[in-house]
């Protein structure tokens, strides 16, 4: 049977849908800035520059591979479909990532605890003959594909499935694929033969979802809540274009007076068409009132726009924006994002990171960390915009009370002794991701400031010297 195709009339969901996938993405995961680092509880100056530096090597790593694109096609999954798959592998040879996006519609997601993020996946691909002999090998494959092989028939078609689960019960004194956390497992689907195992220390494939389907692992996307004005907008513009051919070519009515023929009457330029009367054919003034479809139209789009936060999210145009309307207009951004950066943390940055900083570590990329680090628990702590707008309540706080401080303080200089201005411009930079390498540490802040007391006190017994030479003179 062959399916109905939509034609596709109105491009303001595609539109938003692109505009809100880019701010997803420069939000979470920018390219030109850190928006991760590592926090381990209470480090040293020489562990906190360790971790940066280690952050800054990941971050590096992960932006010179294909992550950009792969992140911004799994956004656009996201925000049409309400979730995405990627896929994340570490290349030995290359000592580099490897991300893939996979077709929502070829997996089947699942969790192994109820309500909890997803662990287990099943991809049905179709691969060709060669493909699946190269892959696998012409001794791991089925009899079946084994003769289409022989007989060259290279191009035939197969189905595989490669389910990635956790593992419940390891083979002990097995191989060390059989003892990984979780299972990889490549499987023809006719033949219900095994064409590889093998294992990863962390589940490979990040899925994110936008908002859960009760009793369900997937989600919806926000292009859920703006189909209802989608099709409308796309019927009212089917209408529109079948008006616009009548306002273009007009519409006629015709007499069969035994000269003129109707059905044989084709209007055009330089056409002649015989008639035995001008009144035997006359043009229709078409009813079609374009104002209400216009109307219709700008209201389907602007709610279009809303439910998908482009009209809140893409630059305005105008003039340019004070610092306060900048201010208020990150507030908004932020409110918007907010609740669902929260998931995006917990479900994509959160395994991203962790993944990544684990398959580096393992083939020796970033070296040995300190003894104080070791068995140590690590958590991820977001630098990007999204986590800055979130924080920036924090340094307008901080801000204000500074402000008023030195405002109170001309009348009574003590107040200054409430507020420590040091671990306030410490936390400062924290919040507004100031690199660690940028901050001096506390031993070196001691030592320059002995440096510079050192100096003075030099400086005054110098003065004090020529002061008595010029009296003793």
């Amino acid at each position: 049977v062959q399916s109905k195709k939509v034609r596709i009339l109105d491009d303001t969901a595609s539109d938003s849908a692109r505009i809100l996938s880019s701010s997803i993405v420069s939000g979470t995961t920018p390219a030109n800035s850190l928006w991760f680092g590592l926090d381990a509880g209470q480090e040293s100056d020489e562990e906190n520059r360790w971790l940066d530096e280690q952050c800054r090597q990941i971050f590096d790593n992960i932006h010179g591979s294909n992550f950009d694109s792969v992140a911004y096609e799994c956004a656009v999954d996201m925000v049409c479909a309400g979730w995405f798959v990627m896929y994340r592998k570490w290349i030995d040879s290359d000592k580099a990532y490897h991300f893939e996006q996979w077709p929502i519609s070829q997996c089947y997601i699942s969790s192994s605890t109820q309500g909890g993020m997803v662990d287990t996946i099943y991809r049905e691909v179709e691969m060709t003959v060669e493909q699946i002999v190269s892959e696998y090998g012409i001794d791991k494959v089925s009899d079946k594909i084994a003769a289409a092989y022989r007989d060259e028939k290279l191009d035939d078609k197969f189905r595989i499935v490669h389910a990635i689960y956790p593992r419940q019960v390891r083979v002990v004194n097995g191989l060390m694929a059989n003892n990984m956390p979780f299972a990889s497992c490549h499987v023809e689907v006719d033949s219900k033969q095994l064409l590889r195992e093998s294992g990863f220390h962390k589940f490979p494939c990040i899925v994110p979802r936008w908002m859960l389907v009760p009793g369900s692992p997937y989600a919806t996307g926000p292009m859920a809540n703006a189909l209802g004005s989608i099709r409308t907008i796309n019927d009212i513009k089917a209408l529109e274009l079948a008006n616009l051919d009548l306002a273009t070519a007009g519409m006629w009515i015709a007499e069969d007076d035994g000269v003129l023929n109707p059905r044989a009457v084709k209007i055009g330029p330089r056409k002649v068409i015989v008639a035995n009367s001008v009144d035997s054919m006359k043009s229709l003034t078409p009813s079609t009132d374009f104002n209400i479809v216009f109307t219709a139209e700008e209201r389907l789009q602007a709610a279009i726009r809303k439910a998908l936060l482009a009209d809140q999210l893409q630059p305005q145009d105008g003039p340019a924006m004070t610092a306060t309307e900048v201010h208020v207009r990150v507030q908004l951004i932020r409110q918007l994002l907010g609740p669902i950066y929260g998931r995006l943390q917990a479900e994509y940055l959160q395994p991203l990171v962790d993944g990544c900083f684990d398959s580096a570590y393992r083939a020796g990329v970033l070296g040995q960390a300190p003894e104080s680090l070791q068995n140590r628990v690590f958590t991820v702590k977001y630098l990007g915009p999204l986590a800055r707008a979130q924080r920036l309540e924090d340094v307008t706080a901080m801000d204000r009370f500074e402000t008023t401080l030195m405002s109170e303080a001309q009348a009574d200089p003590t107040v200054l002794d409430l507020y420590d201005f040091e671990e306030a411009a410490k936390q400062r930079g924290k919040f507004l991701g100031v690199p660690q390498s940028l901050i001096r540490s506390d031993n070196d802040v001691a030592r320059l400031r002995d440096a510079r007391k050192n100096a003075q006190q030099q400086q005054q017994q110098q003065a004090a010297g020529q002061q008595l030479q010029q009296s003793l003179g």
